[in-house]
């Protein structure tokens, strides 16, 4: 394989770029793509319209009626290293226009900042890609490699018609991509006034969503029953619910609590991690999500009259678990659910992890620094899932990085799928700047 080539002379983001990310992502947020209750197909030919005004071909795929993603294929400076992958997804969650304080699909300006469901999920960031794809085809800058843009549909419930299914039916759009960048990643955090982490993602919890189901006696709601369906699905919940999974330090985790101590002027202490939570200040509630496995109760159904016991009931559970600890998590379920309980998947997929070492990683770091010298990246864990899940079948090393500065004051965890979800506009001329960047060094 070989390797970068001597620098070249930076060619910055342009003006044009930075204030067209924000119409961008305006008008992507204006598509309402809530998976499942809609379609992607709308916003997936407004994308390849927006690439062919500036030259840049791309192939639209249905996986499914209206379940359209966008694949486009930037050619680089050295063809002869490996291409990156960067993705991003066009679908989004639904939103209940009665609780905002926007209309969730209005893309509104206010206060400094672009509102509207998917404006940090991540609308952002294919705006992002998008004006930066086409300041390159703009000014004939060309980046580093080959680069692979695909825009997907679906993430947001697994990525069956989007990322799993291109890489079941169509790998070959992805010939010749050894790395990706994906969500899940590169967003600041403050650990002071000053000072902030930049959480890069080279790991991912697993996903294991299951369905408990619960078989009894049925009968009349006044008699006796020691074989209620109801009861022993509640208990079985009710211990899920409640138990505390044993804390499990992989490496990035590891290393970005090292790196928040270091900064903070302590020491991290891995035989006493809540000890050294203590003094890390926010950074401790920002990492108690990736420190163990988990697993939640969500959803319950059960009964159709009240004095009726039901013969069955069923319930739902949010299970992850961090890479190496999966079978931890199976066995734990297993021992608290009771006898008659069982359980199958509704979700099952991988958790991931690579180091964090490279060129990409390298360049990732340099573009965070360039444009934010009080920026601190650092490994990272995302709690939850991407497509990183599917493309880790192709062989490709997934990391997450999007390139995002926010304020202080604003809890970015927070939005994701909640109300009011907005973007600072600033945060998006920021990640123009840094994507510009690292297209031409990575």
């Amino acid at each position: 394989m070989s390797t970068p080539g001597p620098a070249t002379p930076l060619v910055p983001a342009s003006a044009e770029a930075q204030d067209e990310v924000i119409e961008l992502c305006a008008e992507l947020i204006r598509f309402d793509t809530s998976n499942p209750t809609s379609n992607e197909r709308a916003s997936a030919d407004w994308v390849v319209g927006r690439l062919a005004e500036v030259g840049i071909d791309s192939e639209l795929v249905e996986s499914a009626p209206g379940r359209a993603s966008v694949i486009a294929r930037i050619a680089g400076a050295d063809p002869e290293r490996g291409a990156l992958l960067v993705h991003g997804h066009l679908d989004v969650v639904p939103a209940d226009a009665s609780e905002w304080q926007v209309p969730p699909f209005s893309g509104e300006i206010r206060d400094g900042y672009l509102w509207g469901r998917g404006a940090i999920d991540m609308k952002d960031t294919v705006a992002v890609m998008l004006a930066t794809a086409r300041h390159f085809a703009r000014t004939g800058t060309r980046p580093s490699r080959d680069l692979v843009l695909a825009f997907l549909a679906d993430e947001e419930a697994g990525g069956k018609f989007g990322a799993h299914w291109l890489v079941e039916h169509r790998p070959e759009l992805f010939a010749g991509v050894t790395e990706a960048i994906g969500e899940g990643g590169g967003f600041s955090f403050a650990i002071d006034d000053t000072r902030r982490l930049y959480p890069i993602e080279n790991a991912q919890r697993g996903m294991a969503w299951m369905e408990l189901t619960a078989t009894g006696r049925a009968g009349h709601g006044s008699s006796p029953n020691d074989e209620n369906a109801v009861t022993d699905l509640a208990e079985s919940l009710t211990r899920i619910g409640r138990e505390t999974f044993p804390i499990r330090l992989i490496e990035p985790v590891r290393a970005l609590l090292e790196e928040a101590a270091r900064l903070y002027g302590v020491e991290f202490d891995e035989n006493d991690v809540e000890g050294s939570l203590a003094k890390l200040g926010p950074v401790s509630d920002f990492m108690q999500v990736v420190l163990r496995n988990s697993a939640n109760p969500t959803m319950f159904d059960a009964g159709y009259q009240t004095n009726v016991i039901p013969g069955k009931a069923t319930a739902r559970v949010d299970g992850r678990f961090l890479p190496g600890h999966e079978q931890e998590l199976i066995d734990t379920i297993d021992k608290l659910l009771l006898p008659s309980v069982t359980r199958e998947w509704v979700n099952h997929d991988i958790a991931l992890e690579t180091a964090f070492d490279g060129p990409l990683v390298d360049a990732m770091c340099a573009a965070v620094r360039a444009e934010d010298p009080d920026g601190h990246p650092v490994p990272y864990c995302n709690p939850g899932g991407t497509d990183a899940k599917a493309f880790t079948h192709l062989g490709i090393r997934c990391f997450g990085f999007k390139g995002l500065k926010l304020p202080h004051d604003l809890d970015y965890g927070r939005l994701f799928h909640g109300v009011d979800e907005r973007v600072p506009l600033e945060g998006l001329r920021f990640g123009v700047r840094v994507m510009t960047r690292l297209w031409q060094s990575c």
